[in-house]
């Protein structure tokens, strides 16, 4: 059951695979926002495992995000997702990813979900 506080999260070793370089975002080697991105959403969908109906799906709706801080390659970070407010199926997460190494903050921001029924969905991407 979804309840308001759900906590999940995503580690992440940044790899040359997940650098501004490699994802065209920008011509540095450190970790590129689309990545930053990508491990939010992933704490997002890690809080919400588990509540959902076996039938049901979140899918990402809006995004705002701000990457505060650059990681170099060989860092270890982590996203967290905390569900601030549930308004239907709409599904609002309060993310933040951070170094684990203690090197402080590296984006914050919010994450709108949607439940979806997952076959009616898959279905009109389809069409």
């Amino acid at each position: 059951m979804l309840t308001e506080g759900l906590y999940g999260s995503a580690d992440l070793l940044v790899g040359t695979e997940d650098t501004a370089l490699a994802l065209g975002s920008g011509d540095t080697e450190v970790l590129a926002t689309p990545r930053v991105l990508a491990l939010a959403e992933a704490a997002t969908v890690a809080a919400a495992a588990g509540e959902l109906d076996a039938a049901d799906t979140t899918v990402g709706t809006e995004v705002s995000l701000s990457h505060l801080a650059a990681s170099a390659v060989g860092a270890r970070v982590r996203a967290e997702a905390r569900l601030r407010r549930i308004d239907g199926r709409r599904l609002l997460f309060d993310v933040a990813v951070s170094a684990s190494d203690g090197g402080g903050q590296l984006a914050r921001g919010t994450v709108e979900r949607v439940v979806v029924d997952r076959a009616r969905f898959t279905a009109a991407a389809r069409s």
